[in-house]
């Protein structure tokens, strides 16, 4: 089971061998069935949420109804702007990069700093900076990075698996102080705010008319601090702190694995690129301002067909697990047995010859909403699917929306200097970055 390109391609092999799913034993210590096939999957995924392995079905079914509004539309639409402020300062350091002679750009490394800056700006009303500096200065910043590297060596070396082995070596110290750092950045914010809160009210929402430039609106933090169950009662710091830097982790290296691989398929599909950037052209047309918008968004249709193509081809989350503490029925009139784990595979049911014709082939028009009508919903999950779904998902692509827009208008994208290497890293990644070059199309804005 190996995370390299050709791990990656024996899970292709394995796909178009076994079509629906394969069971894995894995010693005698536990058994683990594979699933890639839309019809398998989504008995599973459906599923009443009562048996994740990390929160039980009570505890996470009333965090969810609380974390909802966070992403309500009318929340979303307040972090457009932030978008679009992080998105133009990754242009302007790539602007000066080309002017002083850089051609190979690792997108990876330019998008995961941008889509950082604009978490912390939508999570906490934090400006980091941290696309200026490259983060080197941020403690903060450093500890975030520190542990998605812990994680990835964690999961490669097998002694590491067991807490008493880990947390008695170098790397699982260095773990647990970044672990501190990172907590307590977020406790402090939380308790800073609950105070705030409590002696000014709650913060004033952003409105499409407010002045140009930097505004405080209603963030993450605020939006759990204010919502309510049905008793009156709301989320304690430990919870809102747990859900902030669940958010941080989530959403920042897999919307930056998901634009990478958009901008890396439109540069090796340029009829493609350019068919995204006549809409988008089309839609700026005649403005004074080159700033994407809510409503917007629903007007990126071939762009957004273009970005879910790539998010079938290069899903960033490969897979998702579930353990389940009863026999749960799927096809053929078989059983997976209570205690079971469930590996519901993302990337094998996105590849399925079954499912998908030609799966290696990148083609947009797959998802003309007349070929989606005909597929099974649950045959594109790059979010999962069924009541535990990515509660993020529809701030992610807004996200992806608008960089791929404003990057397209100011860039063609061509390929890089040297062949990808797919490699799964937690997200979805390459061996030794992914370079692609840069031509700047039109002069950067005042």
């Amino acid at each position: 089971m190996r995370s390299d390109e050709d791990g990656l391609q024996a899970v292709d092999e394995l796909v178009r061998t076994y079509r629906h799913s394969c069971a894995w034993f894995l010693g005698p210590f536990y058994n683990m069935v594979r699933l890639f096939h839309p019809d398998y999957v989504k008995p599973l995924l459906l599923a009443p949420g009562q048996s994740l392995l990390l929160t039980n079905g009570t505890k996470w079914s009333r965090q969810r109804r609380l974390l909802t509004p966070a992403f309500h539309f009318d929340i979303l639409k307040n972090y457009i702007y932030i978008f679009n402020k992080s998105t133009n300062i990754m242009h302007e350091n790539w602007r000066r990069l080309l002017a002083e002679g850089k051609k190979d750009f690792n997108m990876f490394e330019y998008v995961s700093m941008m889509t950082l800056d604009s978490l912390l700006k939508c999570t906490f009303s934090y400006d980091s900076h941290c696309q200026e500096c490259s983060g080197k200065s941020d403690e903060y910043i450093s500890a975030i990075f520190e542990l998605s590297d812990l994680a990835v060596k964690r999961q490669r070396y097998l002694p590491h698996h067991w807490d008493w082995v880990y947390h008695r070596s170098a790397e699982g110290r260095r773990f647990r102080r970044a672990c501190e750092i990172v907590h307590s950045f977020t406790a402090a914010i939380v308790q800073d705010r609950r105070s705030k809160i409590d002696q000014q009210g709650p913060p004033e929402s952003f409105t499409q008319t407010a002045k140009r430039g930097y505004r405080r609106t209603v963030d993450f933090i605020d939006v759990l601090l204010l919502s309510r169950d049905e008793n009156g009662e709301g989320l304690s710091n430990e919870e809102i702190k747990a859900q902030a830097d669940t958010f941080m982790f989530a959403g920042h290296d897999t919307t930056a694995s998901a634009i990478s691989w958009v901008l890396y398929n439109l540069a090796m599909h340029q009829e493609f690129q350019d068919r995204c950037r006549s809409e988008i052209n089309d839609l700026l047309s005649g403005r004074d301002s080159e700033e994407i918008t809510w409503d917007d968004l629903s007007s990126l249709t071939f762009t957004t067909m273009c970005i879910k193509e790539s998010l079938r081809l290069h899903s960033p989350i490969s897979a998702v697990t579930r353990y389940y503490s009863q026999d749960m029925s799927v096809p053929g009139e078989r059983i997976i047995p209570a205690g079971s784990i469930c590996l519901i595979s993302i990337y094998g049911t996105h590849r399925n010859p079954d499912v998908w014709p030609n799966p290696e082939v990148y083609d947009p028009m797959r998802f003309d909403p007349d070929k989606s009508k005909q597929r099974s919903s649950y045959a594109f999950i790059p979010f999962s699917a069924g009541p535990r779904n990515c509660i993020g998902q529809s701030f992610a692509m807004a996200e992806i929306r608008v960089v791929v827009a404003l990057t397209l208008r100011r860039f063609r994208v061509l390929p890089g200097s040297k062949p990808v290497k797919r490699f799964y890293m937690i997200v979805m990644r390459t061996e030794g970055g992914l370079p692609l070059m840069l031509e700047p199309l039109m002069p950067a804005q005042e």
